[in-house]
C-alpha cells in the first residue's frame, strides 16, 4: 500500500501526518522508536511509529481517499463508545463491496444495518443465543468433537478443520436448523472454502487491493478464487433458503432463515423494506462465515499457543480435575470458579489480536473529534493492535502471559482495553456465542486430552504467516492423547 499523508490546513480540518511517506518504506523506521516485535503487518508497524510522532489520531491516504487512523485506548473508547452513532457507519473495503454490495450485516449502512441487526440479534437471541438452550447445544458439539479427536488415535494431525467444524456446526444448527457429520463432503467443501478466503483477505496482496481497487480489474489472481469461494458458499446458501421455502410453516418457525422468511412475508406490501431476498442471502452468509472462521481460527491459534507453553496446560488441567472433575461436561456457571482457564482464554484472544485493524468503520455524520473536522462518509480505521498491546494496560504484550488477566490474589481481572469483538455499536452480533464457544471447547479439549506438539515447545513459532485483515497462525499438527 502506498498511503500518502498531507501537511496541516487550517482548522477544522482532518488530522493529518506532516510529511509524506510511503508506508512501510525504510524512512518510516526511526532508531529512537521500537516496532513492535510481534507485529509482522508493515502497516501496523507504521501505524504505531506514525502514532508517536503526530499522536493517536492521523490521516493516511489510500490511492486518493484520505482515512483517519484512530491508535490507542483513549481515542479507540472516544469513538466507539463515547461517539458511537457518529462512527457506526462502515468504512470502504472494496472487495467485500464488490461480494456483499451494500447488503447484509457486516457491508450495510444506515436504515438497512440498523433494521437487519437489529432483526439478527433479536433472532439470534430468541434461538438461545447467551441462553441455556444455546449452552446445550454447543456441549453436544462439543462432545461431538471430542469423539472425532478421539479418531485420531493419538497420532499426529493438523486441527484445522476438525476444529472449524464445531463452531461451524452451531451457528448451522442456529441459521439451517441441522448438523454435519465431520466427514460430510458439502462440509468439508465449505470449511476449505472458508479457511481460503480468510487466509487471502489476510494476504498483503488483497490490501494492496483494498487500497487501489482499480487493481482488481487487471489482475484478478488470488481475487478470482476469492469471488469465486463466495460464489460457492452462496448457491449452498441458496440452495437451503429453497428447502425453507418449500417447507415453510409461518407459525411454527425453525431457524434464522424461516424467521427471515416470515418477515419478508409481513413487509411484502412496503417497498422500502430491507428484509429482501438479497439481504437474506447476504446476511446469512455472513452469520455462516463470521460464525465460524473467526472462532475457529481462534481455537486452533490458541491450542498453538498452548502447544508453546505447556506449563499453562498443566494450571488449567489442574482447575478442570478441581472443580469440574473429569466425567461431568464443561458448563459455563463453571467459569466464574475457573478464574486461571478465564484468563487463559482471554489472553488467547488478547494475544493473537484476531483483527489488528478491525474491519473499517466511517463516520455517519460530519464529527468534530478531538479538535478536528472529519467529514460525513470518512474511513476510520481502528487499531484494536494498539489496544490490545498497550504495554500500560499489558505490561511485557509481546509476551503470552495470562497473569495479564490476574489480580494479586488470582482472581480474574477484567480490562476495558479488552476489545477482542470490537466496541461500540458495531460490536460483534456473536461475542455471547463466541465467548461460549471459546470456553467450551478449550476445556472440553484439555479435560480430555493431554497435547503434545511434534517438535520441541521452544522451537514452535508463533508469528501469524498472514496479519493483514486478520491474524493467521502458521500450519502445525499435534498429538491429541487421551487421559
Amino acid at each position: 500500500m502506498i498511503p500518502r499523508s498531507r501537511g496541516p490546513s487550517p482548522a477544522p480540518s482532518r488530522p493529518t501526518p506532516q510529511q509524506s511517506q510511503t508506508l512501510g518504506e525504510g524512512a518510516m523506521f526511526s532508531p529512537t522508536v521500537p516496532a513492535p516485535p510481534r507485529t509482522s503487518a508493515r502497516f501496523m508497524i507504521s501505524a504505531f511509529l506514525l502514532s508517536k510522532v503526530y499522536g493517536p489520531v492521523f490521516t493516511l491516504y489510500f490511492g486518493m481517499k484520505p482515512t483517519v487512523v484512530l491508535h490507542g485506548y483513549e481515542a479507540v473508547k472516544e469513538a466507539l463508545i463515547d461517539l458511537g452513532e457518529e462512527f457506526s457507519g462502515r468504512g470502504r473495503f472494496p472487495v467485500t463491496e464488490r461480494v456483499n454490495k451494500g447488503h447484509g450485516i457486516i457491508s450495510s449502512n444506515g436504515k438497512r444495518w440498523k433494521e437487519i441487526r437489529r432483526f439478527s440479534l433479536m433472532t439470534l437471541r430468541n434461538f438461545g443465543m447467551g441462553k441455556r438452550s444455546i449452552e446445550d447445544r454447543v456441549q453436544e458439539e462439543a462432545r461431538c468433537l471430542v469423539e472425532e479427536l478421539r479418531k485420531t488415535n493419538a497420532s499426529p494431525c493438523d486441527p484445522t478443520f476438525i476444529l472449524g467444524c464445531a463452531p461451524c456446526n452451531v451457528i448451522c444448527s442456529i441459521i439451517f436448523q441441522n448438523r454435519f457429520d465431520y466427514k460430510d463432503q458439502n462440509f468439508l467443501n465449505i470449511m476449505k472454502v472458508f479457511d481460503e478466503n480468510f487466509k487471502i483477505l489476510s494476504s498483503p496482496w488483497m490490501q494492496i487491493c483494498n487500497a487501489f481497487p482499480a487493481l482488481l480489474e487487471y489482475f484478478p489472481g488470488s481475487t478470482d478464487k476469492l469471488f469465486k469461494n463466495v460464489a460457492y458458499v452462496r448457491s449452498y446458501i441458496l440452495e437451503k433458503v429453497k428447502e425453507h421455502q418449500a417447507s415453510l410453516d409461518i407459525n411454527n418457525p425453525r431457524d434464522f432463515i424461516d424467521c427471515f422468511l416470515i418477515k419478508m412475508e409481513q413487509e411484502k406490501q412496503n417497498q422500502q423494506s430491507e428484509f429482501t431476498f438479497e439481504n437474506l442471502k447476504i446476511t446469512v452468509s455472513d452469520l455462516f462465515g463470521a460464525g465460524t472462521e473467526t472462532t475457529s481460527t481462534t481455537l486452533r491459534y490458541g491450542l498453538l499457543l498452548l502447544l508453546k507453553h505447556p506449563e499453562v496446560i498443566a494450571k488449567v488441567q489442574e482447575e478442570i480435575d478441581r472443580v469440574i472433575g473429569r466425567h461431568r461436561s464443561p458448563c459455563m456457571q463453571d467459569k466464574s470458579h475457573m478464574p486461571y482457564t478465564d484468563a487463559v482464554v482471554h489472553e488467547i484472544q488478547r494475544y493473537i489480536d484476531l483483527l489488528p485493524t478491525n474491519v473499517p468503520h466511517a463516520v455517519t455524520r460530519d464529527v468534530k473529534f478531538r479538535n478536528y473536522f472529519i467529514p460525513k462518509g470518512t474511513t476510520i480505521l481502528i487499531s484494536l493492535t494498539s489496544v490490545l498491546h498497550d504495554d500500560r494496560e499489558f505490561p511485557n504484550p509481546e509476551v503470552f502471559d495470562p497473569g495479564h488477566f490476574l489480580d494479586e490474589s488470582g482472581n480474574f481481572k477484567k480490562s476495558d482495553y479488552f476489545m477482542a469483538f470490537s466496541a461500540g455499536k458495531r460490536v460483534c452480533a456473536g461475542e455471547g456465542l463466541a465467548r461460549m464457544e471459546l470456553f467450551l471447547f478449550l476445556t472440553t479439549i484439555l479435560q480430555k486430552f493431554n497435547l503434545k506438539s511434534v517438535v520441541d515447545p521452544k522451537d514452535i513459532d508463533t508469528t501469524p504467516v498472514a496479519n493483514g485483515f486478520a491474524s493467521v497462525p502458521p500450519s502445525y499438527q499435534l498429538y491429541f492423547i487421551p487421559v
